[in-house]
């Protein structure tokens, strides 16, 4: 049984083609640059050279339909026919109040969908072409939503509210939902199995950190407050977002530059951040190799993430009270010591001591890691995400009808004996490259 998993961005979608019986991947790929005068698709199958193509792809429909096309090509793809997939995951950002677990998607399941797609703009109308460019083309399959804000839904009101007029809740939706909530359910079950605890008796601080950026504060296996607001523009600071700022900076700088709520959009969004203070970064490979060579805006920008992050960290230990381990994830959480070092540095009086060689042996997409020191009483982990494992265990479940809500389901990756095959399978080539990370691993 096959189980197509995909995530469609504003201009990109990315899948993944999982063998359910045999608990493996099959394919893996991104369609970029969709909407543009050449997009171009990169796919990877086990066992055969990788594939990438460049045509015109005007349009969402378009580029799902050059999915289906490539998973079946004879001689890149990964599957003979369609008929081999029986269900589709489709990432969903933003699900509102509404949604608080994956869903089966139907006709109202979408007009839910599309009532809160102003809560984001940039994510939901893309997220629903590709649904339903999807459903043309596999009319016969279930197709799932699973939504980013679901996980959060088990925040207080004293984590979601704002002290804001309360009608601006009760009539306009206005509260904080939070995101990245598949990566969230997965590391939080994750942590759990690594401390051989219960998951609904483990406290963690979950630190996303990619391009995108939040934090997450996990009491007793339930997301309790994150980072990220009504938007993704929140918390953290970002690539290109802002993250935290003085609200009062927003009408300040629209009256001294003159500038529309389309402009001061644009700009909280998509020139802050990391690229805001250096002025020519977004990844932080580069921002790092600038403080190397003594830059002094990459240095600067780098601080104030990573004091960021510190400062969140503090506080969700303090609104947790107990905490059984801190997790980094995704991709610079997962492959840049530098900023875990900076990040963690100086709160060993909170029993948080991260030990530098182990930290610095921690790069790896394919393992997990502990880079504290053994004594330390609180553990710090390092767990590559996985979205798409998510979505897809979502999505058989709900097709079988065994799905339930995370707080009574069970996931695969929440046994002590589960294995990845395809991570197992890179670990081999990191551990070559890098034998230290051995020496780290929890097993």
């Amino acid at each position: 049984m096959v189980i197509l998993t995909l995530n469609c961005g504003s201009s990109s979608a990315k899948y993944q083609v999982y063998d359910w019986d045999k608990k493996d991947v099959l394919g893996v790929g991104v369609v970029e640059r969709i909407g543009q005068e050449v997009s171009n698709i990169e796919h990877n199958s086990p066992g055969k050279a990788e594939h990438d193509a460049q045509k015109p792809c005007p349009d969402h429909k378009s580029a799902v339909a050059w999915i289906m096309e490539t998973l079946v090509h004879p001689e890149h793809g990964c599957m003979s026919d369609m008929s081999a997939i029986k269900a589709v995951g489709h990432r969903v950002v933003h699900g509102g109040e509404t949604f608080t677990k994956s869903v089966i998607v139907d006709d109202k399941v979408l007009a839910d969908l599309e009532s809160v797609s102003h809560l984001a703009p940039l994510h939901n109308p893309a997220n629903l072409t590709g649904i339903r460019a999807a459903q043309e083309i596999l009319p016969d399959v279930p197709h799932c939503a699973v939504m980013d804000t679901a996980w959060h839904q088990t925040m207080p009101d004293t984590s979601y509210m704002y002290a804001l007029p309360y009608d601006w809740y009760t009539e306009h939706n206005v509260r904080r939902y939070g995101f990245h909530g598949t990566s969230y359910i997965y590391t939080a079950k994750r942590a759990s199995v690594l401390l051989g605890k219960d998951p609904m008796k483990t406290n963690v601080i979950i630190a996303h950190i990619g391009n995108g950026a939040s934090i997450c504060a996990v009491k007793d296996g339930k997301g309790f407050d994150t980072s990220m607001g009504m938007t993704p523009l929140e918390g953290l600071v970002m690539g290109t977002r802002s993250g935290d700022i003085d609200p009062a900076i927003v009408t300040y700088m629209m009256k001294s530059k003159n500038m529309t709520p389309g402009d001061m959009d644009s700009t909280l969004n998509k020139k802050s951040g990391i690229l805001g203070v250096t002025e020519k970064f977004i990844d932080r490979r580069d921002v790092h190799a600038g403080v190397e060579k003594g830059d002094k805006r990459c240095a600067l920008a780098q601080n104030i993430e990573t004091y960021r992050i510190r400062k969140y960290v503090g506080a969700y230990y303090a609104a947790l009270g107990k905490l059984d381990a801190i997790v980094f994830t995704a991709g610079v959480g997962e492959m840049n010591p530098t900023y875990r070092w900076k990040s963690l540095k100086g709160l060993e009086d909170l029993g948080i001591v991260i030990d530098e060689k182990k930290n610095a042996a921690s790069r790896s997409r394919n393992a997990e890691t502990c880079i504290s020191t053994d004594d330390s009483p609180v553990k710090v982990f390092v767990i590559p995400t996985d979205e798409e494992l998510v979505m897809t265990e979502d999505a058989y479940a709900l097709m079988s009808g065994t799905y339930d809500v995370h707080t009574s389901f069970c996931y695969s990756f929440q046994s002590k004996d589960y294995r990845n095959k395809t991570r197992d399978a890179g670990l081999v080539g990191d551990i070559a490259k890098n034998p230290d990370l051995e020496r780290i691993l929890v097993r």
